[in-house]
């Protein structure tokens, strides 16, 4: 049953909700257990693997959710999956639509705000709820259609992984890069949160942009840094000098710096561990501004296109003393 407002006239975010998941909640946690033919325990550690608090005997459920729920413990009943793993599917779902709705929701804010303000919406509920209207259904098959195309390439990835090693194919040498920054947090404190959320935005999306273009996959942002990989050496300093001429140079936006480091590494749940992971993190605090610093692996398997030089030995946390390797592109002298 929808709540009032106080006016006698239904909530908006009531209808919000109900136009998103297409029911009002009707079913609490111990009957949704009953339908679905789980244990209570079960089927609050799923609900919570995909994100979600314990509804705590509130009516928080509807059909569809009803549907998730037997959907993954069918799937597991019948043999298909075991317990663990479809626990890890489920929260890497969970995990990967979280920060999706949130990173859709925040890109709507601006439009919604600018309805309510040129008195095309009466609220921001409203405008949220129409463009709901209007946007959801698209988009949902856009989701579906985005999903099915990465799953592709990451089968073809696996596939030609195990083709070319007898290694677990969580298991890969990949080169590692790490974007950075400089002096972000000065310039975070002195800028107000609108330009602080376009200079962040202009950064991650410019950087995915060039990496991806270069062949290597965006793993993810921390902050004032974007992490990436590439199945060589070659394509990463590529992608390097890419993103320093793209970003670094343009004044709009800060200088960055870039370390990379090639080794093995084991995917999880989208994302990368491994000491290439922490030694190219490490590299970029002792690169210059808009220069590219990589560790001896990477630099012993670039090309006569590129020129190294090993700069003086640095402390690094965890890893020593290490001799880190500038490169830039050889000069050629054009007779």
């Amino acid at each position: 049953m929808s709540e009032s407002d106080g006016t006698g006239a239904p909530d908006p975010r009531d209808a919000l909700s109900r136009v998103i998941l297409g029911a009002d909640p009707t079913y609490t946690n111990e009957e949704v257990a009953e339908k679905t033919g789980m244990d209570l325990d079960e089927a609050n550690r799923l609900w919570r693997a995909l994100g979600f608090p314990d509804s705590g005997g509130s009516r928080a459920f509807v059909d569809a959710d009803l549907d998730a729920l037997r959907t993954v413990h069918q799937a597991v009943e019948s043999g298909v999956l075991d317990r663990v793993t479809a626990m890890r599917l489920t929260r890497a779902l969970g995990n990967t639509m979280s920060r999706l709705a949130d990173w859709q929701v925040s890109t709507l804010a601006e439009l919604v705000e600018g309805q309510v303000e040129d008195g095309t919406s009466t609220s921001r509920l409203a405008s949220g709820l129409e463009l709901t209207r209007q946007v959801g259904p698209a988009f949902e098959r856009l989701l579906v259609y985005a999903w099915r195309r990465h799953l592709a390439a990451a089968l073809v990835r696996v596939e030609t992984l195990g083709a070319a090693t007898d290694e677990h194919l969580s298991h890969q040498v990949l080169t590692v890069g790490f974007v950075d920054l400089v002096s972000f947090t000065a310039l975070s404190n002195g800028i107000d949160d609108t330009a602080l959320g376009d200079l962040v935005e202009g950064f991650e999306s410019r950087c995915a942009d060039l990496v991806t273009a270069g062949g290597g996959r965006p793993i993810k942002t921390l902050g004032d840094a974007v992490l990436f990989v590439t199945e060589t050496p070659q394509a990463a300093v590529e992608i390097a000098f890419a993103v320093i001429e793209g970003i670094g140079r343009d004044a709009s936006l800060p200088d960055v710096r870039v370390g990379l480091a090639t080794g093995p590494v084991i995917s999880r749940l989208g994302d990368v561990y491994g000491p290439p992971v922490n030694l190219a993190a490490r590299l970029t605090s002792v690169a210059r501004r808009n220069r590219t610093i990589t560790d001896q692996p990477t630099a012993d398997q670039l090309d006569d296109g590129f020129e190294t030089r090993t700069l003086p030995p640095r402390p690094l946390h965890g890893f020593g003393n290490i001799e880190p390797i500038a490169v830039r592109r050889a000069w050629v002298y054009q007779g």
